[in-house]
């Protein structure tokens, strides 16, 4: 079964370490009125992802089912997930709904988010962020909840190895290290750099997060607000060859 950490209030941490990859692979559960999964993780991990959850809410009762964007590890087994938890609707941008999850995916019409839309699951309150190709992807959206403070962030600060949970130290260093060592491999460019990367990652600071909650490596406790500007840095220095893009004016 994964390994559970609570990270946040009602928020847990569900992980397997996948040695072959050097990886971890997160999803989190949001426990509340409506509980929201927050990425589904790929077919293969789905029993002991399903054995997580179990052990922490009847997995009928699950009500939606988030994600970043189209990718195994993001929404891999959303059909699996809605066969166990008949009331459970995928929630993803409109973008995503309209150009592969309805039709490729999903067993029941997606709830498809517009930017700056809120998704109430009882106590917390879920912003939808619409970042295209933030991290990848023209569909790519996050959710930011609004109570706490965490930012569900998928493969931002995506760090390599089994590391701890949680941590208050650096992680934007861990996830350059990550960056540089694929530039030299068949994953190169596997975060895009372009003109709406440094006013999507201004935007997601200056909504202050507390906890950052990553996909791959450790959640980070702390001023998400300066992390993300750092984040910022290191996509411009490794992957954009130091050049700031932005988008052009009208």
């Amino acid at each position: 079964m994964a390994q559970i950490t609570e990270v946040a209030p009602d928020l847990f941490r569900m992980t397997t370490f996948l040695a072959p990859f050097d990886l971890q692979f997160s999803q989190f559960l949001v426990r509340d009125e409506q509980p929201l999964l927050f990425h589904t993780g790929p077919r293969a991990l789905f029993a002991d992802v399903h054995a997580a959850v179990a052990s922490l809410i009847d997995v009928r009762t699950l009500r939606w089912i988030g994600f970043s964007h189209f990718e195994a590890d993001e929404c891999g087994s959303l059909p699996e997930w809605q066969q166990v938890a008949p009331q459970a609707d995928a929630v993803c941008s409109l973008v995503g709904k309209l150009v592969s999850v309805d039709d490729c995916l999903a067993l029941r019409p997606a709830k498809g988010m517009a930017d700056g839309e809120v998704l109430h699951t009882g106590r917390y309150r879920f912003q939808f962020l619409a970042t295209p190709h933030v991290p990848h992807c023209w569909e790519s959206g996050l959710l930011f909840e609004e109570t706490q403070r965490t930012l569900l962030c998928s493969d931002l600060f995506h760090q390599g190895g089994n590391g701890e949970p949680v941590t208050h130290s650096d992680v934007v260093g861990r996830c350059r290290d990550v960056l540089m060592e694929y530039q030299q491999g068949p994953l190169a460019n596997y975060l895009p750099y372009g003109t709406l990367t440094d006013s999507t990652l201004r935007r997601l600071a200056a909504l202050n997060p507390q906890t950052l909650a990553t996909m791959h490596g450790s959640v980070f406790v702390g001023d998400g607000t300066q992390a993300l500007h750092d984040l910022a840095q290191v996509l411009r220095e490794v992957l954009g060859g130091g050049r700031t893009l932005t988008t052009p004016s009208p």
